[in-house]
């Protein structure tokens, strides 16, 4: 049964600019999410257990995302993409998360678009664009953003890689953890000190080919949840690189990591939502079907109670979700929304989840059935790309206080 996903169409508000945001999909946008659904359902079948148990990363599953034009949606037709808008690229990760079951594997897909093409795109010069943009949106290539190290998480801006200036480029030196496709990837943005002594100033960014020698991925790391979506350490160990590799201007390193983090933090979760829509339909379906004292449980309160707190995070996490998406493609600056959402998308799955383990009983708690992979997929996004308590911080500061 195809999501119930309740948008109007024909529903507008306007902000106190007078600007009008339509709350309503294009007959073209509802084609689209109807056609990713059946696709991710289609090719997505298979059972998840041993997969999930052995963390193994669907690398066919990849390609098969890429040849749908999802990776590359948003992004230039002259690089392979789609040319379409961010909107219409969020409402096909959206329903991707919706068919497709492998949290691990979308939430890399998300990865790739908003952490490491977007910055490639925008800042990359003509010969960085055309050497890896068309690879990555075909899936020939998968990249990683490489900022995080052991001493700088959620103040990633105190890292320590360094990156030497030597004769016509650099030696990088240092390591990074915790990297979403860093045990698999093929190239990665890498941030690294060029000037200590300037502080967030004296940070770069730079292109990172994964056959660099000095570049290496000690493998990766066994974690609790996402298990799909390897995350791991890469060492930089006297990495030469030409000056070529340097993405934008020496010392805007900062200046890009921002820019991303406002896409990254409002956009990373968009299959997310479409996760938790189809967590209520699953679970719709089972207390309709599952009966105790003689009727389906679904009419006990607390169940249905239970239900309707679900309906109304996936409803609410779809309005902040979608909000953000149309402010970035309009070009206006997203960052207490960018946080609220990251914020409310995170915890509200994991409340979900919550919720569908313990309506489904104990078959919710065995992994056989999957339900409860759910949860442990979901506690991930409290803490990656700066934990919840950080949003709450960017949003009380941007308040005022």
């Amino acid at each position: 049964m195809a999501p119930d996903y309740g948008y109007p169409l024909q529903l507008a508000s306007s902000d106190c600019r007078g600007v009008t945001m339509d709350f309503s999909l294009t007959e073209e946008q509802l084609r689209l999410r109807d056609e990713v659904i059946a696709f991710a359902k289609r090719e997505f079948r298979d059972p998840l257990v041993a997969d999930d148990h052995s963390s193994t990363f669907n690398f066919e599953g990849w390609q098969k995302i890429a040849e749908a034009g999802i990776l590359g949606a948003a992004y230039p037709e002259q690089y392979g993409g789609g040319g379409m808008d961010d909107v219409t690229s969020v409402v096909m990760l959206e329903a991707l998360g919706y068919g497709c079951r492998d949290n691990g594997l979308t939430y890399g897909v998300n990865s790739q678009i908003w952490s490491v093409q977007l910055p490639l795109l925008e800042f990359g010069t003509d010969e960085q664009k055309d050497t890896w943009l068309p690879h990555l949106i075909r899936g020939e290539a998968i990249g990683a953003f490489a900022i995080t190290e052991p001493s700088s998480g959620s103040d990633a801006i105190s890292l320590r890689s360094t990156a030497e200036r030597v004769d016509q480029g650099y030696v990088l030196n240092g390591g990074k953890s915790y990297i979403t496709l860093g045990p698999i990837c093929d190239v990665a943005i890498v941030f690294a000190k060029t000037d200590p002594d300037r502080g967030q100033w004296g940070i770069s960014a730079f292109i990172v080919d994964s056959s660099t020698k000095g570049f290496r991925r000690p493998g990766a790391t066994t974690k609790m949840g996402l298990r799909t979506a390897p995350i791991g350490e890469i060492v930089l160990d006297d990495c030469y690189i030409p000056e070529t590799a340097l993405l934008g201007r020496e010392g805007a390193g900062a200046s890009i990591f921002n820019y991303v983090i406002e896409w990254e933090r409002g956009l990373l979760l968009a299959s997310q939502v479409g996760a938790m829509a189809r967590q209520l339909d699953d679970t719709i379906e089972y207390v309709r079907g599952r009966e105790q004292f003689g009727q389906p449980v679904g009419k006990f309160q607390s169940v249905s109670n239970r239900i309707a707190d679900m309906r109304l995070r996936v409803e609410l996490a779809r309005m902040i979700l979608y909000k953000v998406a149309w402010m970035k493609q309009t070009g206006q600056s997203a960052s207490i929304e960018s946080a609220m959402a990251k914020m409310y998308l995170s915890e509200s799955f994991v409340e979900s989840s919550l919720s569908a383990i313990r309506n489904h009983g104990a078959v919710g708690y065995l992994t056989d059935f999957e339900v409860e992979r759910e949860l442990r997929d979901g506690i991930g996004a409290l803490l990656y790309s700066g934990t919840t308590d950080i949003q709450r911080v960017i949003v009380a500061r941007m308040l005022g206080l």
